[in-house]
This record gives C-alpha cells, sequence and structure tokens, in this order.
C-alpha cells in the first residue's frame, strides 16, 4: 500500500492556477495556500471520506541530472500529491488522474505511487498508456516509459 500518490503535470502553470483548475475538474475544495503550495480535499469515490490534495511544484525535478540518473517526471514541473484514502488510495488517485485526463486531455501528465513507481502516462499525441509491473521513473526503466513522458528541453 502506497503513503502518497501522485499526479505530475507538464504545464507551464503555478500550483495556484492548476489548483484552481483541479477544483473545478474533479469537484476538490480549498482548504489553504501557503506560498507555492495550495491544500485541497476532496470526496472519496470508493470510501467514504475526505482524500487530501497538494498542489505544489515538483521538488524531485532534476534540473541537469548527471548522466544515468534521468527520471520520468524531470519535465513535469507540478505534482499533485493525493493522501489518505487508506488501502483504496491507490483506486481514489486513479479514478483522479483519468478525471484530469478526461477534463485535460491536452496536458501530458505521470500517475506515480511513492513517487518511485510509474503507474500510468498521458500524452496528448499518443493517448493513456497504464504500465505492467513494477515500473521505476528513474533511468533504469528509461525504455519502458520514454515513449510515453515528455521530454526534457535538454532532449534527454
Amino acid at each position: 500500500m502506497s503513503d502518497v500518490d501522485s499526479v505530475c503535470l507538464a504545464v507551464p502553470e503555478s500550483p495556484a492556477e492548476v489548483a484552481a483548475w483541479v477544483v473545478d475538474d474533479i469537484g476538490a475544495e480549498m482548504l489553504a495556500a501557503e506560498g507555492n503550495i495550495v491544500r485541497l480535499r476532496v470526496r472519496g469515490v470508493t470510501v467514504d471520506d475526505w482524500l487530501g490534495l497538494v498542489v505544489q511544484p515538483n521538488g524531485f525535478v532534476e534540473v541537469d541530472p548527471e548522466p544515468g540518473e534521468a527520471q520520468a517526471v524531470d519535465a513535469y514541473g507540478i505534482e499533485v500529491q493525493v493522501r489518505g484514502g487508506g488501502v483504496a488510495l491507490r483506486a481514489e488517485a486513479d479514478l483522479i488522474f483519468q478525471k484530469l485526463v478526461d477534463r485535460r486531455p491536452t496536458v501530458p501528465m505521470l500517475l506515480l505511487t511513492n513517487l518511485d513507481t510509474l503507474v500510468a502516462a498521458h500524452l496528448p499525441a499518443a493517448g493513456t498508456h497504464f504500465f505492467e509491473g513494477s515500473i521505476s521513473q528513474d533511468e533504469p526503466d528509461l525504455d519502458k516509459w520514454r515513449p510515453w513522458v515528455v521530454a526534457r528541453s535538454d532532449g534527454r
């Protein structure tokens, strides 16, 4: 069971701007904004409970990675953390990802568990792909995820 699932977005908008459309797109409620961090909540679908959402800059982006240290998330500047839901977190994060893809089909997105395992990717020109097995978002699995992620501006 994961502790936190994340939807990473490749968009130029700020966390506040992304939070505003997350509120509209999935029916979340604004709780607080502190600098570049926006806290939301949304009612679960598979559980009768609230889930916490944190919209923030993706702090795991490697701006200038060393050779062999590329990550799938390197071109995805915004992270929407999904918290809560207990054993249903995985299912709830999947539903949130799908709602965002349905409402924002032109936005590249990744769905990760604990920010290390790729679950799904959406690219506007290619569609949505769910990965099978345990696919790391790190370079050792680059051949498996490269066709489904936005390349960094330097091509890596």
